[in-house]
């Protein structure tokens, strides 16, 4: 029995809104090290970005992400200062 390859991942253009959440989150990975948190979370950003989700403060408490060396708080503002960037 064999398995059909894999789909094909299609990438966001660069200069989406949903690249630009994605990498900044890809960009904390020092603080953010494992990768499915890193995506959770930027998937909830782009969310909010859209005018559907949750600030980044109640995000990055519900993603209940395991952060290295920083608290959710330093994490929220480092990441409201960001998305503040993109808008």
């Amino acid at each position: 029995m064999s398995s059909s390859a894999a789909p094909q991942v299609k990438s966001f253009p660069e200069n989406s809104v949903e690249k630009k959440v994605y990498n900044i989150i890809e960009s904390l990975n020092g603080y953010i090290p494992i990768p499915n948190d890193r995506n959770r979370l930027a998937f909830m950003l782009v969310k909010f970005m859209n005018g559907e989700g949750d600030a980044p403060v109640i995000s990055v408490k519900n993603a209940k992400l395991k952060l290295k060396d920083i608290s959710e708080i330093e994490i929220s503002k480092i990441i409201s200062d960001e998305l503040n960037l993109i808008k």
